[in-house]
């Protein structure tokens, strides 16, 4: 949200200290290549907001479990097409290595969206007692590529890992839905993707409660959809989904995507959906 294994040890320490696909694994569809950088003029992203603490009864399964976010796109992608088209291996095929991403029609880019959103997850990750590895540092980067994302949670040998995006279909797509891995010969086995299988379902119910959205009503079936066709699934080894969370082109979708409380409940509620995950 899109070489078999990318395991630099530079990238991860580099990504670890910063700590931390609409989008061809920089986003889910691959079409989202011309977004622009902008802000939305209302609703610029700000400092984290207390969360509500929405836990089921029995504590926080999160305590000493490590996380990975992966925010969709990066902020500096629009300017180094050079480097963003660039081809890597994703186990069955090659794509570019990474995307820029989508925007609303007032011009607020997924980019600052998905990093907005992974701050403020963070932030409810670690006060459940989880340790949380972002996959890019801030919003003013390039990259990282697909392969390298998938990577970081290799090697973190996270509990779980979700990637963050937010989708450009038609202004008639309304609604989210969550992107678990298919099973590809050779590449993805069937216990990685039984458990993301698992994950997809935590995250969508919990994401469902949360925040009140209904699931997409232009792809996907009850809010799952199965790829064979993103690096940053097929190259997992840890449980990875991508969450498109509503669709930036429609206008209530957008909406409320741009106000700063309801990325507030987006992210209380994707916490919720890994804590009951692994539960």
């Amino acid at each position: 949200m899109s070489i078999r294994r990318c395991r630099s040890a530079a990238v991860v320490l580099a990504l670890g200290i910063g700590a931390l696909t609409a989008c061809g694994d920089g986003g889910a569809d691959g079409s989202q290549q011309a977004a622009q950088t902008a802000a939305p003029p209302t609703a610029a992203p700000g400092p984290p907001q207390p969360s509500q603490d929405v836990r089921k009864p029995g504590g926080s399964a999160l305590s000493g479990k490590t996380i990975v976010i992966d925010p969709g796109h990066n902020g500096g992608n629009a300017r180094a097409p050079q480097a963003i088209n660039k081809l890597v291996d994703i186990g069955n095929a090659k794509k570019e290595c990474d995307t820029t991403g989508t925007a609303t029609n007032a011009g607020y880019s997924e980019h600052a969206f998905t990093w907005d959103v992974s701050v403020r997850l963070r932030k409810v990750l670690e006060d459940r007692g989880a340790k949380v590895v972002l996959t890019r540092p801030n919003d003013k980067g390039v990259g990282p590529c697909i392969d390298e994302r998938a990577a970081i949670g290799n090697e973190n040998n996270a509990a779980a890992v979700v990637s963050v995006h937010a989708d450009g279909s038609s202004a008639s797509g309304h609604g989210f839905h969550v992107i678990e891995p298919a099973l590809v010969r050779g590449v993805t086995d069937a216990e990685y993707v039984n458990r993301s299988h698992r994950l997809a379902l935590a995250i969508r119910d919990a994401y469902h409660e949360g925040t009140g959205l209904p699931y997409s009503n232009y792809l996907g079936e009850q809010g799952i959809d199965r790829r064979n066709d993103l690096g940053g699934l097929n190259l997992s080894e840890v449980p990875k989904v991508f969450i498109e969370t509503g669709n930036m082109r429609n206008a209530g979708d957008a909406a409320k995507l741009s106000s700063a409380q309801f990325r507030q409940r987006i992210a209380d509620s994707l916490a919720q959906g890994i804590d009951d995950y692994l539960r």
